[in-house]
């Protein structure tokens, strides 16, 4: 039964559907992404790509079915041709053509000879037909294309069909109806689309199978391991074993691994020198605290008038304040993390200004600061961190210089300039220079001292300060003493 073209329209507009929102998140999209995980995913794109592989058969087999059942009836056009030319010379009986319509499944026979044309017939042959099929000149696009026509725009008038030449035959032509035609077509598209359906559940539910155990089961397993490996990264258990395979996934499992040993190790390392540092730290302070208290004993010894006492008290005193130094210097490299740096656009020159009196120089010292900055020169930074980084490679000059003998006098000169959007510091002095086991390890904590009774933590932590400001801090080669050299931006950068 045909539905007529006003049954949608009625069945829409006696329907209420009620649109979704613009903003609302369709139901279906968000069960697919909730619910179906990747095995399912998988299941999907394999019917997917089954279902199309079965569409790409299903098509020329069904065309190739109409051509075959035309031929048929063609081949039977020529046997009823050759009953013909064997009847007596009185003719056909209307009874006998009937039967050779009806097995042939026409309405007529027509067979073009070399001296005449016969017709098989028990009606006058139409005057037109629906369409021509000719078999000899059938394309495979011709095919397909009359193969949609017999089934979606069928002929209301029958229609011609014109066999391929063959030897020894006359040229036939059949007319005939083509409802039996696409009644043949639609039972054979539902058997056939049966025996798809069956292959394909069956090929799909194979390649699902395979899939799953060669690829989405061992992806589940790293996934898993994974997972449990984040809940306690320390355990040396939750290290995944790889399986052995000689594939991608393999070479996953293997490279988990190796990164999760080691992740692990760091992490274990890292946590016990957290707690070391934290146990140092606790006794730093209270050394400190004794230490100062000895340090203020060790000063009124200098009023003592024994001459061992004169002679030994400024060592004491000066070993004393080394070991204030050292546990004040190591107390603030040992805190979890520098604040987050305030950044704000400020003049540079005061901030330079101030080293002298930063650099913990004594009034009697022969230690010169020179500053050479413009007055107008400005630096995007935090004042008190950048302070705090000049300070500490200030402090490391003037120490280094302190008990060097040599016929210069003592200098340190802060140089700074701007080249288009950064501006550059030097911290330069004429002292003895760097020697190179500390060149090696110059910006490590406790690596990069110069003098007996240094912690190697104050260009550590400058080069900590300047990094956290967006800038570099280096070492430039120079013939006499040190310079550093440290980049900022000098505006606030988009």
């Amino acid at each position: 039964m045909t539905r007529s073209r006003s049954e949608p329209e009625t069945l829409s507009m006696g329907t209420p559907v009620t649109a979704p929102a613009a903003d609302a998140e369709p139901v279906h999209s968000w069960w697919i992404r909730r619910r179906i995980g990747l095995s399912g995913r998988v299941f999907l794109l394999t019917v997917a790509l089954v279902g199309l592989c079965e569409v790409l058969i299903y098509v020329p087999t069904v065309a190739n079915y109409r051509v075959m059942w035309l031929s048929d009836r063609i081949a039977a056009a020529r046997v009823a041709a050759l009953v013909v030319d064997v009847s007596p010379r009185s003719g056909v009986s209307n009874d006998l053509t009937e039967r050779l319509l009806r097995g042939v499944g026409a309405r007529a026979v027509i067979v073009s000879g070399s001296d005449a044309r016969k017709v098989i017939a028990r009606e006058p042959l139409p005057d037109s037909v629906s369409r021509v099929v000719d078999l000899g000149a059938n394309s495979w696009g011709h095919s397909i294309a009359g193969t949609w026509s017999t089934l979606f725009l069928p002929a209301s008038t029958p229609i011609r069909v014109v066999g391929k030449p063959q030897e020894g035959f006359d040229p036939v032509e059949v007319i005939l109806d083509e409802a039996p035609l696409r009644r043949a077509m639609v039972a054979f598209c539902l058997q056939l689309l049966g025996t798809s359906l069956i292959i394909a559940a069956v090929v799909a539910g194979l390649v699902f199978f395979v899939l799953q155990r060669v690829i989405v089961r061992p992806v589940r397993l790293l996934v898993s391991n994974i997972t449990a490996f984040a809940d306690d990264p320390e355990e040396t258990a939750r290290v995944i074993v790889p399986s052995g395979r000689n594939d991608e996934l393999g070479d996953a499992e293997t490279a988990l691994a190796r990164m999760e040993t080691a992740l692990a190790g760091e992490l274990r390392a890292k946590r016990h020198l957290a707690d070391l540092g934290l146990s140092v730290s606790k006794i730093n302070h209270e050394m400190r605290n004794l230490l100062t208290t000895a340090q203020l004993l060790g000063d009124r010894l200098e009023g003592v008038t024994d001459p061992v006492v004169q002679r030994v008290a400024p060592r004491l005193v000066a070993t004393l304040g080394r070991a204030i130094r050292f546990c004040e210097e190591t107390l603030a490299y040992g805190r979890a993390t520098e604040r987050h740096p305030q950044q704000r656009t400020v003049p540079l020159a005061p901030l330079l200004a101030d080293q002298a009196d930063l650099s913990g120089c004594a009034p009697d010292s022969p230690v010169v600061i020179q500053e050479r900055c413009a007055a107008d020169l400005t630096v995007h930074a935090d004042p008190e961190q950048l302070s705090r980084a000049l300070a500490n490679l200030v402090r490391n000059a003037v120490q280094a210089m302190a008990d060097e003998k040599s016929n210069d006098a003592p200098r340190i000169i802060l140089e700074a300039s701007r080249t288009g959007d950064t501006v550059m510091i030097l911290v330069s002095d004429n002292g003895p220079g760097l020697p190179a086991r500390a060149r090696a390890h110059l910006f490590a904590p406790f690596k990069g001292s110069t003098r007996p009774g240094g912690t190697g933590l104050g260009l550590a932590i400058a080069a900590e300060l300047i990094g956290l400001n967006g800038g570099t801090i280096t070492l430039d080669q120079s013939e006499t003493g040190v310079r550093f050299r440290i980049t900022l931006p000098a505006e606030k950068r988009a």
